[in-house]
């Protein structure tokens, strides 16, 4: 399997702003709400809150902020977002599925419309790229330094129940179906292994290449676009950088 483009290029984001990571903890801590007023807050016996919490602990949130939003989304009066997932094509025909956690569709819908729309892309109908895309847990473990034995991390992983492994410059990719996630995160973190990222992402079954310069630079800005929306929550596409 190869990897996601948006993986590929994690490396060059590491180093983020201090703006840029309070966005990223308001977007964690909406899908951990959600996963509460979904399944409640013990995570043992909600398996998606328990993927978040791994997801939280990847990008740095700390255990105080992640046990904060827990409480907080438990009471019956904190704020009520839903998850609406917006499907579409992008510049010559590139797959997106764009995630949102919204208090209010009437905002929502109208704005990733207009994002598509502007940048020369389509907003489509429920179904109508998914069916591109296999959902998958993916562990991204940083070896910029080349300190990591490939085919010490490839076996352990193997053996803690992923099932695919691949190796980037500086990175290592670790692909997990949704159910084996957590575990997988577990027996490598005991193992010593930092992780960039780990989450559960649509991953393409397929990709698809922009030759023409201008179309790049569109499908480009869309994606800014969507980034720089407060109710967007994750982008997939198909695009191969």
């Amino acid at each position: 399997m190869s990897g996601h483009s948006k993986w590929k290029n994690i490396m060059h984001k590491k180093e983020k702003t201090d703006a840029a990571k309070a966005k990223v903890f308001t977007r964690v801590g909406k899908e951990l709400a959600l996963a509460v007023r979904e399944g409640g807050p013990d995570p043992v016996s909600n398996t998606k809150l328990r993927d978040l919490i791994t997801k939280a602990k990847s990008l740095n949130v700390p255990n105080d902020n992640i046990k904060r939003i827990i409480d907080k989304a438990s009471d019956a009066g904190a704020a009520a977002y839903e998850l609406v997932t917006y499907e579409g094509y992008g510049p010559g025909g590139v797959a997106v599925i764009v995630e949102t956690a919204t208090d209010n569709r009437n905002r929502t819908a109208p704005e990733v419309r207009h994002a598509f729309s502007k940048f020369g892309g389509s907003l489509g109908t429920t179904g109508c790229v998914s069916f591109l895309f296999n959902e998958k847990g993916v562990i991204v473990v940083d070896n910029e330094d080349g300190d990591i034995d490939e085919e010490k991390i490839m076996e352990e992983a193997l053996e803690a129940g992923a099932g695919d492994f691949n190796a980037e410059e500086g990175i290592f990719e670790i692909f997990t179906e949704p159910s084996d996630f957590a575990a997988v995160c577990d027996a490598l973190a005991e193992k010593g292994y930092k992780f960039v990222s780990a989450d559960i992402a649509k991953v393409p079954v397929t990709y698809v290449q922009l030759s023409d310069p201008e179309q790049q630079e569109q499908m480009q800005k869309m994606l800014d676009m969507f980034d720089d929306n407060d109710d967007v929550q994750n982008v997939f596409h198909n695009w191969e950088e």
